[in-house]
C-alpha cells in the first residue's frame, strides 16, 4: 500500500505533466518554442505579476517564499527572458556590470542568477511573460475538464470536496503550488479567514503534500524529498547509478548523488562493467529509510485523529481510485501523460530555455524527457515520483 504522500505525489504530477505540456505547445504556436515552464512558475511567481511592477521583496512576501530563493528564481527568467529586473530609482548604489561571457553584452554583474539582486529591486513582466500570464489561467479549467471527461465529474467533485476539507483545518497560509525540492521554506503566518474561493486541484493537492512534508521534515533527519525518492529505492544491494532516475520518476540531475544524500549512501566503481558506478545505502542510510517509512504511518494515523479517520480514509480511497482507473487494458491516467506534438516530451528538437540554438545540453535533456515520459505511459502507478522533484532545467517542472 503506498503513503498518502505518495498518492498525492503521483496525482500532482500527472496533473503537472499534462498541464505543462498544454503550455508549451501553445507557447510554440504564439512563437515561443522550448518555453517549457511549469505551473508551479505561475502558482507561486508569475500569478502576481501582471498587474504590474512589484519588488522582489513584496513578491517574496506575497509567494510566501524566501527572499534568497525568490531571487534564485528571479534569476532564472530573467535568463530565460520571461521578466526584467530593474533597480529602484531611490536607490543610488552602483549597480556593477560587466560584458557576458555568452552574448558580450554588457549586462549587470550576476545576470541571469540570483547574485546581486536586492530586495528592493522592481520586476516586470516582458512581452514573452505577458504571454505565458495570458495562457496559464484558462488552462487550469480545461485540464480539469478534461479529467472530469476521463474520471467522471463526480469523482473529480468528490476529490475536490475532500481535498478542500481537509485543507479549511489547515492552521497556517501556504502557497498555491508545491515549493522545490530540499530549500528552505519561508516561516509561514498564521490562517487568515478570507471568502471561500474555489482553489485549483493542483493547489489543493500542493497544499495537503507540503503539509505533510513540513510535518515529516520537523521529525526526519533527512527531508522527505530525498527520503521518498533516491533513498527510498536504495537497498544494502547496489544498484547502478544510471537506473536512479528510472526507478524515482524523477529527472538525472535531481536524483543525482549530490552533497544532500552522499552521507546517506556508499558509491562504488561497478564491478561488472568496465565503467559506471553503483550506489548502495550505507548503515546510516538504512536509518534514514527505516525512519521514512515509520514516520509516513504515522503521520498518516496522526492525520487521521487531527482530520476525522473517516476524511482521511476517504481522500486515501478517491486518490487511490484515480491511481487504480483502467479505460480498457490501460490506466485512465496514460491519455494526459501522453504528449501532444509541439512538445519536448513528444521528441520535439527545441532549444533550451533562454536559448536560440538546440546545443548537446539541450538534446540530451529532450532524450531524458522523453524516456521519463515513456516510463510515465508504461506504468504510471510504478513510475510517477513518491514526492515531486522540481527541475531548474525543466523550468522547475517534473
Amino acid at each position: 500500500m503506498r503513503p498518502l504522500s505518495a498518492l498525492l505525489s503521483q496525482l500532482l504530477v500527472a496533473f503537472t505533466v499534462e498541464f505543462d505540456n498544454e503550455f508549451e505547445r501553445r507557447m510554440g504556436e504564439a512563437g515561443h518554442a522550448g518555453a517549457g515552464l511549469s505551473l508551479v512558475v505561475w502558482t507561486n511567481l508569475m500569478r502576481f505579476l501582471p498587474e504590474g511592477a512589484l519588488s522582489v521583496r513584496d513578491l517574496a512576501t506575497k509567494a510566501l517564499t524566501p527572499e534568497k530563493v525568490m531571487k534564485f528564481e528571479l534569476g532564472c527568467l530573467e535568463r530565460w527572458g520571461f521578466v526584467v529586473l530593474k533597480p529602484d530609482s531611490t536607490d543610488d548604489r552602483p549597480v556593477p556590470t560587466r560584458a557576458h561571457a555568452q552574448s558580450s553584452r554588457e549586462r549587470r554583474d550576476g545576470w541571469g542568477s540570483g547574485r546581486g539582486v536586492r530586495a528592493n529591486w522592481l520586476v516586470q513582466l516582458t512581452s514573452k511573460g505577458r504571454t505565458a500570464s495570458g495562457i496559464w489561467p484558462p488552462l487550469f479549467g480545461e485540464i480539469e475538464r478534461r479529467w472530469e471527461t476521463r474520471f467522471g465529474k463526480d469523482e473529480i467533485n468528490r476529490l475536490r470536496h475532500t481535498l478542500q476539507g481537509i485543507a479549511d483545518q489547515l492552521e497556517v497560509e501556504l502557497p498555491h503550488g508545491l515549493p522545490g525540492g530540499w530549500e528552505e521554506t519561508a516561516e509561514l503566518p498564521p490562517r487568515v479567514r478570507r471568502g471561500k474561493g474555489r482553489l485549483s486541484l493542483p493547489t489543493l493537492l500542493s497544499q495537503l503534500l507540503l503539509t505533510f512534508r513540513l510535518e515529516f521534515d520537523r521529525a526526519s533527519p533527512v527531508p522527505l524529498v530525498h527520503c521518498a525518492n533516491t533513498l527510498r529505492i536504495l537497498s544494502e544491494k547496489p544498484i547502478r547509478l544510471a537506473e536512479i532516475p528510472r526507478l524515482t520518476g524523477g529527472s538525472p540531475e535531481t536524483t543525482d548523488i549530490g552533497w544532500q544524500i552522499k552521507p546517506y549512501v556508499v558509491v562504488e566503481p561497478d564491478p561488472t562493467a568496465s565503467r559506471g558506478k553503483v550506489v548502495r545505502l550505507s548503515p546510516r542510510g538504512l536509518t534514514a529509510q527505516q525512519t521514512y517509512q515509520r514516520l509516513i504511518w504515522e503521520i498518516e494515523k496522526r492525520w487521521e485523529a487531527r482530520f476525522g479517520k473517516a476524511e482521511i480514509g476517504r481522500l486515501r480511497e478517491s486518490l487511490e481510485g484515480f491511481l487504480d482507473r483502467r479505460s480498457g487494458d490501460v490506466p485512465a491516467l496514460l491519455e494526459g501523460l501522453l504528449p501532444p506534438q509541439g512538445t519536448v516530451r513528444a521528441g520535439d528538437q527545441a532549444p533550451a530555455l533562454g536559448r536560440r540554438d538546440v546545443g548537446t545540453a539541450a538534446r540530451q535533456r529532450i532524450r531524458d524527457l522523453v524516456t521519463q515520459t515513456e516510463t510515465f505511459v508504461r506504468d504510471p502507478q510504478g513510475a510517477l515520483p513518491h514526492y515531486p522533484l522540481w527541475d531548474m532545467n525543466r523550468g522547475f517542472g517534473p
